[in-house]
């Protein structure tokens, strides 16, 4: 039988009654932790136009990670700040591109990223199903916390306009621009691609792709551990972090997408609270998204609303 329309799918997640406190609590334990940034100039990967710096600062757990920085040479600023966060496997790029357009733009390597490794991780696959049965040592709490890091460290830098940060990313990074929007109100705006970690327990009967069948291979080998592991999961799910957005944002998906379906874009998307908000589908393409063609959507609603 053919699946319904994306749009017409009706998420089963459930938000916990405690969600906003326990999320306050990390939050707040890791705002106690001072960010300790070393910013160090890379001249090999600097070149005419655009200075490019290591970055490293602390988060939550005491865990360093790391990230590329990159500004306009010779622009003193005020600069809007852009906070690119990756997908699951990729590893964080350095955002030259953008810096050329303007913007201090920052690349985070959240724990377990490389160079973001000597003291958690867990691999890919591994991330996924780390901690899963307690939300207290779930991977992505932590991973979580370090993207929204990766905003304070903007929010540091005497060149970044601090009224002016938006956060972009695709599959992971689309997940993690939905909770970093959600988590940190200095965001104002976000772009949100093929946005993984969306209904996560919805998407493993939607899809038999990777990283999702790592819930279901681990729910296999540990039936027993099946509540607790959907207790865990509705503390993360994309899906009950988005009534927290507020700030401008559009939303990418592929129509055939079989790595994040795009019922769980859509779902999450509903929830959005931000009167300011926009959803593209697009027919005939899949984990991509367009990106191609979209990259210029993103360019013009970033360029609107952070003003380079």
């Amino acid at each position: 039988m053919a699946r319904p329309p994306a749009d017409q799918y009706v998420s089963g997640v459930k938000k916990p009654g405690d969600f906003d406190d326990f999320w306050k609590d990390v939050m707040d334990q890791a705002s106690r932790i001072p960010l300790n940034p070393e910013v160090v100039h890379d001249p090999l990967r600097s070149s005419d136009d655009v200075d490019v710096y290591t970055v490293h600062y602390d988060s939550i757990d005491r865990v360093r990670i790391s990230g590329w920085y990159s500004v306009p040479k010779g622009k003193i600023g005020p600069l809007p700040g852009i906070l690119h966060v990756p997908g699951y496997i990729m590893e964080p790029p350095i955002l030259k591109s953008w810096s050329k357009k303007g913007y201090a733009a920052f690349s985070v390597a959240p724990r377990g990223k490389l160079r973001s490794n000597g003291q958690f991780n867990p691999g890919y696959p591994g991330l996924l199903t780390y901690g899963i049965v307690d939300r207290n040592t779930y991977g992505y709490r932590g991973f979580y916390v370090d993207a929204c890091r990766g905003v304070d460290f903007l929010q540091s830098r005497d060149e970044v306009d601090s009224a002016r940060i938006g956060v972009t990313g695709h599959s992971q990074g689309g997940g993690l621009a939905i909770t970093t929007a959600a988590l940190c109100p200095q965001v104002k705006a976000a772009s949100s691609g093929a946005p993984y970690l969306c209904d996560l327990l919805g998407s493993i009967e939607l899809t038999d792709s990777g990283p999702y069948h790592e819930i279901r291979d681990y729910l296999n080998m540990h039936p027993d551990q099946g509540q607790a592991v959907e207790d865990t999961l509705a503390y993360f799910d994309g899906v009950n972090f988005a009534d927290r957005i507020k700030c401008p944002i559009i939303v990418s998906v592929g129509l055939q997408d079989s790595t994040c379906p795009p019922e769980t874009g859509y779902a999450m998307f509903r929830n959005i609270s931000s009167t300011d908000k926009r959803i593209y589908g697009y027919d005939g393409h899949g984990h991509d998204a367009n990106q191609h063609e979209h990259n210029a959507v993103i360019d013009e609603f970033f360029s609107k609303h952070l003003n380079p």
